[in-house]
């Protein structure tokens, strides 16, 4: 036999039959005003034990009563409003677990748009508003026996978190502020933060709580992507009550350890982000999480150091600084620093990974050098030393500035950390932004050190303020100020010229004697045999305007003259010599581009010459191709033209017309400025026009540089070793394929360009692929549209295909970027081309 309702079973009964059958507006609010009884809300509370009957059995029944009762008519049953404040406090002041689900069920439940629908979202902003969130999750924190606990849990995490999904999904354009994400998750933050206030005053007064659920709340919220908008709000209010509290610290060190583990990564990256530059906050926040948690450990010391270099270097320096302020953490440190030497210094690293996830490693090996000592250094230092020696090796072998750049400074720090009894290593490198700021993470930080502290010591007044105030002064006494009188002395002090201002020397020259050749000839025989050193450097600096002023008596010498300059070495300290070197081979090529093209060519491929010297013959050809290529390149300034027999005429030989144009430029000047004119057209300059000059050579610069590259010698190998000069060939091809635009030569210097591509289209290292893509786009920009279509329709076709993969999966940002650039050229023949096949 069933036992027997209870008072409260038949009380809620009668209720519900009341709200569903009357109509009778004092009816019904004796009803209601009745059950606030149990909710504790009246004069006369009902006993404890019927309370909690009517919250745990008969509150969600009950609700959803008055949701199907909802409606503008029946509102209106009370014009002052009365039956819809009780109706909202049912929501708003019973148990907020259970208000929180009816009001979400009804939400979805609801036809939309309508009133009920909106009526509800605004109730349900209300209970936002008024802090119920922290009522239910202060509900979840504590212990429970309930046998079916963990499903609400679970029902209410969906819910609290997906509530801007949902609401939006529901209200569309009608949705309101409050259930922005950018809104509603700052709330929330707010919301944990009071939920863990009542932890705290709880766990004083002695009572159990767990923070199981708040951990859960804050896990889903960030690997949905919202870390930034709790955090923010979350990490400052911890941070400051973290501060002197060691109560506050377990209970977050609780909370974090309490994060599930598929959202520890998204929690703890957001974490460290919103304490970028303030390793103590995370020390603070975090305690030894990295220590007691396996999933911690391998996301802060494997994920977050060696996968996602996106992150910055103030990152960085938080978490490795975090790592670091703890004995029990710092051999985290010490073995962090030696996976990074191992993948910093292993070769297939170096020539794979994005130059982005170089640098990001060598920020973090520097960081870590700054925070571990010596002891710690030196238990590691031969592991440490071998790492360092292959890494700088791997890295010197690059064809990437930067990348060769970042070995050298990260050995030059290792080295001078791990080996202090020996010299440390040294490197030459190019002082820019990127070398200072790597610099400046290793230096070693020592506690409360900061910046120049307000009202301490001026800083010293620099060389340019001393000398700019000593000829302020030295001004004030030209321009007659009297000075003070001084004391009494000797002659000598009286004699002084102390006051007096310097004369400015800064824009003297050393006078030479005038030992340049006035020859060609004389040049080639000065730097084969002169043992003057003088004479051997005006020689040197003289050569590219006789070049340029001879050129018969430079054909006579041409081939001579470019091997001499080829293997021209600096005997003495010139100012400038690669330059000037260059520029003279760069004239002789200019003037017999033939001869000496073919010569440079051939010597490119011969055995015994340094890398160097194969570099320059490249250099030298692309600066030679862009000279003739330039329209009017061999009209000179009369102070350069060359007379019959080859000498120069120099400029001092017409003193009387430059004497003579100094007053007829005064007075044309004069004149212009004393002449009214109503109206002044723009100064018509004539074009220079002239034919290309390297149309008719630039078979016999191209051709033979792309013939012999896949034939290794003895000491060179294009590729195997030698992948430097490979990348500059492809550069080198790429230049001369956009200079021979308009040329005869291109439609054929097009197609063999595009199969060397092809033969090289997936090699390893980023600077040759930077330089195919390079070629490929001067493919496009040099051969007319109509001749790719008909002789090069096929090689397009796979060279589109090969492009869309570049341009979507390679590594270097910069590969990726021409990849587009040249997909972008093909869209010009789009209408023109098939479709690509999949």
């Amino acid at each position: 036999m069933d036992p027997a309702p209870s008072a409260v079973r038949l009380t809620v009964r009668e209720a519900i039959h009341t709200l569903s059958s009357s109509d009778d507006c004092g009816l019904i609010l004796h009803t209601l005003r009745f059950l606030k009884r149990y909710l504790g809300e009246t004069e006369d509370p009902a006993l404890p034990e019927e309370q909690e009957e009517f919250a745990t059995v008969h509150f969600s029944a009950f609700l959803r009563c008055l949701v199907r009762k909802l409606s503008p008519v029946w509102l209106e049953l009370s014009p002052d409003g009365q039956l819809e404040e009780l109706w909202d406090s049912f929501f708003l002041k019973g148990p907020a677990d259970q208000a929180f689900l009816v009001l979400m069920e009804a939400l979805e439940g609801t036809a939309g748009p309508s009133f009920c629908l909106m009526k509800m979202a605004q109730l349900l902003a209300n209970f936002l508003s008024q802090r119920r969130v922290a009522a239910l999750m202060e509900e979840q924190c504590r212990p429970q026996k309930k046998p079916g606990f963990p499903l609400l849990q679970e029902t209410l995490l969906s819910k609290v978190v997906g509530l801007p999904d949902h609401l939006g999904n529901r209200l569309q354009q009608d949705n309101l502020a409050l259930f922005y994400p950018q809104n509603y998750f700052p709330l929330l933050g707010e919301e944990v933060v009071r939920v863990l206030q009542g932890i705290v005053d709880a766990l004083r007064g002695g009572l159990d709580c767990s923070v199981s659920f708040v951990s859960r709340v804050l896990g889903k919220i960030c690997i949905q992507g919202r870390q930034k908008e709790i955090l923010d709000v979350l990490v400052p209010q911890l941070t400051a009550l973290t501060q002197g509290s060691c109560l506050w610290q377990r209970v977050c060190w609780r909370l974090m350890e309490q994060v599930p583990d598929r959202t520890m990564e998204a929690v703890l990256t957001g974490l460290i982000e919103a304490a970028t530059g303030r390793p103590e906050v995370l020390s603070r926040l975090l305690g030894n999480l990295v220590v007691k948690s396996k999933k911690a450990q391998f996301v802060m010391t494997q994920k977050l150091l060696f996968l996602q270099y996106q992150h910055k270097t103030r990152m960085l320096q938080s978490l490795l600084g975090y790592l670091a302020m703890d004995s029990q953490r710092r051999p985290l440190l010490v073995q962090a620093l030696k996976e990074l030497l191992q993948t910093w210094g292993s070769s297939s690293a170096v020539r794979h990974a994005p130059l982005a996830q170089q640098q990001y490693l060598s920020a973090a090996i520097l960081i870590c050098l700054a925070h571990l000592r010596e002891p710690e250094l030196r238990d590691s230092q031969d592991e440490l030393l071998a790492s360092m020696m292959a890494g700088v090796k791997c890295h010197l072998d690059s064809s990437l500035p930067t990348v060769r750049r970042l070995g050298m400074i990260v050995a030059e720090v290792i080295s001078s950390r791990i080996h202090c009894e020996g010299p440390a290593l040294k490197f030459q490198y190019e002082d820019d932004e990127l070398s200072r700021e790597l610099l400046a993470l290793a230096t070693p930080r020592t506690e409360g050190s900061s910046p120049i502290e307000a009202g301490g010591p001026s800083p010293a007044p620099t060389a340019s303020e001393t000398l700019a105030k000593t000829m302020d002064d030295g001004v004030k006494s030209a321009n007659g100020s009297v000075p003070q009188a001084g004391p009494q002395g000797s002659d000598s002090d009286r004699d002084s010229d102390d006051e007096f201002i310097p004369y400015d020397m800064s824009g003297d020259k050393e006078l030479k004697s005038n030992k340049a050749p006035l020859y060609v000839r004389d040049c080639l025989e000065v730097l084969t045999s002169s043992e003057d050193m003088e004479c051997w450097e005006a020689a040197l600096r003289a050569l590219e305007g006789l070049v340029y002023r001879s050129p018969e008596a430079t054909l006579e010498v041409s081939v001579e003259l470019a091997k001499v300059l080829l293997h021209l070495e600096e005997r003495t300290y010139v100012s400038g010599f690669e330059g000037l070197r260059r520029r003279a081979l760069v004239a002789v090529v200019v003037t017999d581009p033939v001869r000496v093209a073919e010569y440079l060519i051939s010597q490119f491929y011969a055995l015994n010459y340094s890398l160097r010297q194969r570099l320059d013959i490249l250099d030298v050809l692309t600066l030679s191709a862009q000279e003739l290529s330039r329209p009017g390149h061999l009209k000179r300034s009369p102070q350069q033209v060359s007379c019959g027999s080859g000498a120069p005429v120099l400029a001092t030989s017409q003193p009387d017309h430059t004497a003579g144009s100094g007053w007829r430029a005064v007075v044309e000047e004069r004149i212009r400025s004393k002449t009214r004119r109503f109206s002044k057209g723009f100064p018509w300059r004539e074009l220079l026009s002239s034919p290309n000059e390297f149309n008719s050579v630039a078979g016999y610069f191209f051709f033979p540089l792309i013939r012999h590259f896949d034939r290794p010698l003895v000491t060179f190998d294009l590729l195997g070793d030698d992948q430097l000069v490979l990348g500059r060939l492809t550069h080198t091809l790429g230049a001369l394929m956009y200079l021979a635009v308009n040329t005869t030569v291109v439609v054929s210097m097009g197609k063999a360009l595009l199969e060397f591509v092809w033969a090289l289209r997936f090699h390893a290292d980023i600077y040759v692929r930077r330089g195919l893509l390079s070629a490929v786009s001067s493919i496009l920009l040099s051969v007319p549209a109509e001749r790719l279509l008909g002789d090069l329709c096929d090689e397009l076709l796979e060279a589109r295909s090969w492009l869309a993969d570049v341009a979507e999966k390679d590594v270097d940002e910069d590969c990726r970027e021409q990849a587009v650039r040249a997909l972008l050229l093909l869209e010009r023949l789009k209408d023109r081309l098939p479709p690509l096949s999949h």
